[in-house]
This record gives C-alpha cells, structure tokens and sequence, in this order.
C-alpha cells in the first residue's frame, strides 16, 4: 500500500494535467466556452477528491513550475502595455485608478459590515482591485481579440495588478508592523520590496534587448531568451522575497520599450506555455480548502457582485472622455471579471513569508472558485459583444 501511494502521488499531478486538457477541449468544441473554465474546476475536483495526493509543499517543483507559468503570462501582459498610449490618452489611466480604488473602498465596506476585522478586511479589498492576468490573457489570446476594448482592457489588467499588489504589500506591511513593533520590518516587506522588484525587472527589461540586438536572428533566440530570463527572475524573486509579479511585468514593460520584435507565433511562449498555463490553473484552486469556500460562500457572492457592478460603472463612466463608445466601455468594465489565480498565488507568497492569512480569509476561497469557472467566461462574451473577437461562436 505505501509503494502504491508514492506511486499514485508522482502520477497524480501528470494526470490531472492530462484530464485537465482532455476535459478542456471537449467542452470547448461543444459549448464553445473557455478552456480555462474547465482547467481550474478539474483541478479543483481532483484536489478534493484527493486531499493528501494533491498536497504541496512552498518549494515543490508544482508550485515552482507554476510560478514559472505565472511569471511567463505577466512579462507578456507587460509586453504588451505601451506607456506611450497611456501618456496620450491618460483617461484610459484615470478610468482604472478610479474603479480599482472604488472597488477597494466598496469591497472593504461590506466586509467590515459582515463582521469581518479590519484587517483581513483590507486586505480583502486589495485582493478584489486586482483582475487575473492569465484569465484574461487566455481568452484574449483563444478568441484572437482585437481592437480599442481589448488594448484597454489589457492595461487596465496590468493596472490592477499593480495597484493590488502595492496596496496588499503596504497592508502586509503595517501588520507586521503593528505585531513585531519593527519599522525597519514592516518597511522591508514593502517599500523596499516593490521598488527592488521593480528595479530588477527594468534592468533585466534592458539587458536582454541588448544581448538579442548583438546576437542578431531575434525571431528565433527571442522567446527562449525571454522565457529563460522569466525563470531566473522567478527563482531570484522568491530566494529573496521579492515580488514576481512586479518583477516579471517590469521585465515585459521595459523589454517592449527596447523595440525587440515579440511576434504572434510566440504568443503563449507555444507549446511549452500552454502546457504550463494548464498546470497553473490546476495548481492553483487545487491549494483551497472546501470548508473555506463553504463558509465564505455567501459572503463571496455578494462582494462578487459588488466587484463586477463597481468595475463596469467605473470603466463605462469614462469611456466617452477616453475616445469609445458607452457600449465598449461597459464591455471592458465587464471583462475585468477574472480574479482567481492572480489571487491564490498572491496569497500563497505571503504565506510562504511566514504571514499566514488564507483561513482568516474564507470569502477569498469561494470567490477563487467562482470566479475561475465564470471569470473567463464573463470576458469572453463580453468581448464578443463588443465585437472584437475573430473566431466564430
């Protein structure tokens, strides 16, 4: 029996990967609805059925590789933001400052009127200003969206990343802070933290352009050199608890502004990428425990609603003054939906830093596996109402 188990334990992340996929593309060929949907629940599934096969450790090569996936979607989410458009018409700025910070205030508002404490409060509403970026890049990249509501919603994405995340940090930090009495701590765990983090991404953002440039054949070496530098800023990121979200996005950001060509072919970082994007979205609910979403469930259904009516309005309510139309806005307002995996690795970072919030935090768990399954459902068809995708639904 012991021998059957290790065996069992080896095999069981290799499977839930391959029925993962198989449960993804049959759905999809006969509903035409996202293949992520399914990746999560399968995953979801698995884990609860399998409580001790699908257990993993901060240092396991699962949640490693899972990093990995997550930091290759954030360089090419960064890579796709042009700061340039964003100078030029700074509403498309003003419009997800403006719903990610009513988001923040609406979300904390209900929590603490649920009875939560102010702390796992605010840092609820962090969690719920930030939109997932592998959701909506997935479907972004599976419909072959195009067009004005598409450019926004990727940067207001990467705008809600960084807002969540500088918001968690501080609050992060001011907990530390309350509990040890250290400033030198507290400030250690968030300003210092985000500006090496985004330091180190900006330097990497610059240094691989350059080598490409000298190495000549970019089409090629590109994507390898990109993917392998995503890796090395993941291990660095984690060996010194820094961010891999604003590292890894600083790298895409910066990499774009040093004009190196990231062509079509390469989007997913192919084959490789999808592979691992699959096993992120396994890997991640797979980490929730069903009592948590059980026992957050009602309160995640209403935050749930407050977030996607606050992030609609707030979009749509500068959509004429950013040059689109009202309909487009509220499309992209729509398409933010996605929260999940952003959320659960965010979570299990800090946990790994020894701040351990998650059974404090039911709400988030109902709200991760709500959202993983309609999240990317949500942006889909929002943007096929907006008219920008090319497959035929």
């Amino acid at each position: 029996m012991p021998d059957f188990l290790v065996i069992s334990a080896d095999l069981a992340w290799p499977l839930a990967v391959l029925l993962a996929w198989l449960a993804g593309e049959f759905i999809h060929r006969y509903t035409r609805l996202p293949r992520i949907s399914v990746y999560g629940l399968v995953g979801f599934v698995c884990a609860q059925a399998f409580p001790d096969l699908f257990a993993t450790e901060a240092g396991s090569p699962v949640a490693v590789m899972a990093n990995v996936a997550f930091g290759l979607i954030l360089f090419e989410l960064g890579y796709r933001v042009n700061l340039n458009w964003l100078r030029v018409n700074p509403w498309v700025a003003v419009s997800g400052l403006a719903e990610s910070f009513a988001t923040f205030g609406i979300v904390y508002l209900i929590a603490s009127l649920w009875g939560m404490d102010t702390m796992p409060s605010l840092l609820l509403a962090s969690l719920a200003m930030s939109t997932s970026p592998a959701g909506v890049l997935r479907v972004i990249n599976e419909q072959r969206s195009s067009g004005q509501a598409t450019e926004r919603l990727l940067h207001l994405v990467a705008l809600n990343c960084v807002l969540a995340v500088l918001t968690f940090k501080v609050i992060v930090g001011f907990w530390v802070f309350n509990t040890s009495g250290s400033l030198t701590q507290a400030i250690s765990l968030s300003a210092i933290e985000l500006v090496s983090s985004a330091l180190l991404g900006a330097v990497c953002g610059m240094l691989v352009p350059a080598v490409l440039r000298r190495l000549g054949n970019l089409a090629r070496e590109g994507t390898l050199a990109f993917a392998l530098v995503v890796v090395i800023l993941v291990a660095i990121t984690h060996a010194y608890d820094l961010s891999p979200v604003l590292a890894t996005l600083a790298f895409g950001l910066t990499a774009r502004h040093r004009r190196v060509a990231f062509t079509r072919t390469q989007r997913n970082f192919g084959a490789i990428g999808e592979l691992l994007m699959i096993l992120l979205f396994v890997f991640a609910v797979s980490t929730l425990d069903w009592n948590n979403v059980v026992n957050g469930g009602m309160l995640a259904f209403v935050l749930l609603i407050a977030r996607f009516a606050v992030k609609t309005a707030g979009v749509a309510a500068f959509s004429q003054l950013s040059g689109i139309p009202w309909r487009k806005g509220v499309a992209t307002g729509m398409a933010l939906a996605p929260m999940s995996v952003f959320v659960v690795l965010l979570l299990e970072q800090t946990k790994n830093s020894g701040v351990v919030f998650i059974d404090e935090l039911a709400a988030v768990a109902a709200m991760t596996v709500f959202m993983e399954v309609l999240g990317p459902i949500i942006t889909q068809r929002s943007l096929i109402w907006a008219r920008e995708t090319t497959k035929e639904e």
